[in-house]
């Protein structure tokens, strides 16, 4: 009896591990004849050997991009000294960088310390508890000219801006873009109202650069005016096409957040220089009727020069 059940037992272990072994035997045979079709599904992308180069470095941007947060970086590489007849003063150099993306464009303004100072000022009257604990370089009563203490002062301002732009009330203030930009619009607009418009691209195109930016973190009417400038000095300087583009680019923002003094002037300049250029422009001039007929008295019938020229006096 017991070598009876000894037997069926060897037999069923047998047809088991028989079985086992067919089953083992059969997956690197049915994966032979699988298609390429149904090892990679549809939506996947292709394998990295399929990619060129330029193709694989662009992907890894992308990524890249995805995955780092950004944020602006603050640099103050270099100062210099500049004398007149009865004083002298140092200027900083200030860098403004975004970091989290590849940003190739270096644009910098310089600033004194006293500049430093007001901005400090102006913001503590605004944020005095949130600035608390950001303390500030203090103010030098002699040796002010002294190499070693000029290159200590440099890397406090520059911790200093680091330390602003991470207090979340400070970098999302109008106060912020203005310290990085409000003098060198002033100068732009003097050269504008003097007629020397290519040295008021210059500083434009800086402004520009600065708040572009700072935009992540700005009202997007941020640019407006800077645009504005830039179209007025271009048509001066009979170069339509970059006028009607700085004007085309300043346009949505005007229409999206209500500036009606910039839009009605806006799309007057765009219309005419469609026309010089031959662009179609009937959409344009029917919302330029529209905007006029509905807002009668209260839409800017001044051109965009003279809208611009009353700008930082």
């Amino acid at each position: 009896m017991f070598m009876c059940v000894f037997r069926l037992f060897t037999l069923s272990t047998e047809r088991w591990t028989s079985s086992e072994k067919l089953v083992v035997m059969a997956e690197p045979e049915s994966t032979e004849h699988r298609t390429e079709t149904d090892r990679i599904p549809a939506d996947e992308p292709p394998s990295c050997s399929s990619l060129t180069t330029k193709e694989l470095q662009q992907n890894w941007r992308e990524v890249k991009k995805r995955e780092r947060p950004v944020r602006l970086l603050f640099e103050i590489p270099s100062t210099r000294i500049i004398e007149h007849v009865l004083s002298k003063h140092v200027v900083y150099e200030v860098v403004v960088m975004r970091s989290g993306s590849f940003d190739s464009r270096r644009v910098s303004v310089e600033r004194r310390y006293s500049d430093f100072l007001r901005f400090h000022h102006k913001l503590l009257e605004e944020f005095n508890e949130e600035l608390e604990e950001v303390v500030f370089p203090r103010k030098l009563l002699s040796r002010n000219f002294c190499p070693e203490l000029i290159s200590e002062r440099r890397l406090a301002l520059q911790d200093y801006l680091a330390k602003l732009f991470a207090t979340r009330c400070v970098r999302y203030s109008p106060h912020f873009p203005k310290f990085f930009t409000e003098s060198e619009q002033k100068r732009a607009h003097s050269l504008l109202r003097a007629g020397q418009f290519q040295l008021a691209v210059k500083d434009l195109q800086t402004v520009l650069e600065v708040e572009e930016k700072l935009l992540p973190w700005q009202n997007p009417t941020l640019i407006v005016p800077t645009l504005s400038a830039l179209a007025v000095c271009y048509r001066d300087l009979e170069q339509p096409e970059q006028a009607f583009a700085a004007a085309q680019r300043a346009l949505p923002p005007t229409r999206r957040y209500g500036l009606k003094r910039y839009r009605a002037s806006l799309l007057d300049l765009l219309v005419d220089l469609g026309y010089q250029l031959g662009r179609p422009v009937a959409q344009l001039q029917e919302e330029l009727t529209v905007l006029r007929d509905a807002e009668r008295g209260e839409v800017s019938s001044r051109s965009l020069k003279e809208l611009v020229v009353h700008e930082f006096t």
